[in-house]
């Protein structure tokens, strides 16, 4: 089954814990801290493989996590790395992050790897945090927290021409013709129902990629017939090979020609402005020749009259193909120049992220949160009095404490910061 887009959910894997411990043993005096750092948890990365033509795998699996890495131990015995996580997906597949609808990542050649959810950072441990003024640390790092995003994958085939028009205008005929390519074909609107591509070869040796769309219709672009969830396989086409049905089928061919243009346009991504062959399709029936003339004359266009069952100017057609190949480039569907790094953000002067913000569920009650304060309590082992003092400390070097004393808390509310509660005090 073709399927060409996905959701999936990725969580990569949390640091592993630093360890607290203390050497002893017999003949050495003052042994001092040993406890070893964390591992770094499993990153999720997806991969192009070339051996892989759909998306159908992930209607099954649409969650990969990775392993944590493993905690520090005794004798400054690091943790272990966990192994990172690969998925393989189609070549020509577009990775979204579901909020906001980012690119992440186009990975358009086989091989090429994206790094999706990175893995967690391994905690510090006490062994870390020596000094010459605190030789006994009683102190260590938890593992940092993995990422979790949810995803869309979109497939976006990889072909050199790409062959658009109306419903049973022939495009399926003309691809079996001209390449190995098997698509289902009957005398009937939509039997085509998902792209098929196939390999076209020329008497000279040379070759090129052709996909064969799903008939588009008025209004594909909103999403009427099975145009719109297809169009997106057109978009790396460096030529669009626009089919028109020159028989008698009771269609006018430039009411036909200006409704696959306007949908090319309405979609976007410049697919109007792409290098366009006009084929006019069944040039062999009856009163065919005469509809040419008549629509040639109408809109002062090229167009090369072709006969897919009796294999008239398909030679040509294909030397047409290869010559504008030749001198069009391949159109990136992103700005290569877009900054696509999500680990971090630019701020500009004055709108630097804030460490936290403070809010109020009711009168009793303050929440603590920001990804920054969020993160650095979950990364603070509070399992020892050390470790307690850090984070109090931190929040005082903060003046969360003068934040919530202007914000009106009073003596005894409960002040949260992701799971842990206190009580504030002035």
């Amino acid at each position: 089954m073709f399927i060409d887009r996905a959701v999936i959910e990725v969580r990569s894997g949390k640091g592993g814990d630093g360890a607290i411990a203390f050497r002893r043993e017999k003949f050495v005096a003052k042994g001092g801290p040993d406890g070893g750092n964390g591992g770094r948890g499993a990153s999720i990365i997806l991969r192009a493989n070339s051996k892989i033509n759909t998306l159908y795998n992930f209607r099954h699996s649409k969650c990969f996590i990775g392993p944590d890495g493993q905690k520090g131990d005794i004798k400054n015995q690091y943790g272990k790395h966990s192994d990172d996580i690969y998925v393989d997906v189609p070549v020509g597949t577009v990775a979204y992050l579901e909020e906001g609808n980012i690119v992440l990542g186009d990975l358009n050649e086989h091989g090429k790897e994206l790094l999706v959810a990175k893995g967690g950072r391994g905690g510090r441990g006490n062994s870390s945090f020596k000094s010459s003024t605190n030789r006994c640390p009683k102190i260590a790092e938890n593992g940092e927290p993995g990422e979790k995003k949810r995803l869309i994958l979109e497939l976006k085939l990889l072909a050199d021409v790409g062959v658009v028009g109306l419903p049973s205008v022939g495009k399926s005929t003309l691809l079996s013709v001209l390449s190995s390519a098997r698509p289902e074909i009957a005398d009937y609107p939509f039997t085509t129902i998902i792209p098929n591509l196939g390999v076209v070869n020329s008497a000279d040796g040379k070759s090129f990629v052709m996909a064969d769309l799903p008939g588009l219709i008025e209004g594909a672009h909103l999403g009427k017939g099975l145009g719109l969830q297809f169009l997106r396989h057109i978009e790396r086409c460096r030529v669009i090979l626009h089919m028109i049905d020159f028989s008698e089928s009771g269609r006018d061919p430039f009411d036909d020609y200006q409704v696959i243009n306007n949908e090319l346009k309405q979609y976007g991504f410049g697919l109007d402005k792409r290098p366009t062959l006009i084929v006019a399709s069944k040039i062999d029936e009856e009163g065919a020749l005469e509809r040419l003339s008549l629509f040639k004359k109408k809109t002062g266009l090229d167009v090369l009259p072709i006969s897919s069952l009796l294999e008239q100017g398909l030679d040509e057609l294909k030397f047409k193909c290869l010559e504008i190949l030749e001198k069009t480039p391949p159109f990136p569907l992103f700005n290569e120049n877009e900054d696509k790094n999500l680990d971090h953000k630019i701020y500009s002067l004055g709108e630097e992220e804030k460490e936290f913000y403070i809010k109020r569920p009711n009168n009793h009650t303050w929440v603590i949160y920001g990804d920054k304060i969020i993160k650095f309590y979950r990364m603070t082992n509070i399992s020892t009095d050390e470790g307690m003092m850090k984070l109090m400390s931190h929040l005082r070097q903060l003046r969360v404490d003068d934040e919530l004393e202007r914000l009106g808390a009073s003596d005894g509310d409960d002040v949260i910061l992701d799971d842990f509660t206190f009580e504030f005090v002035r």
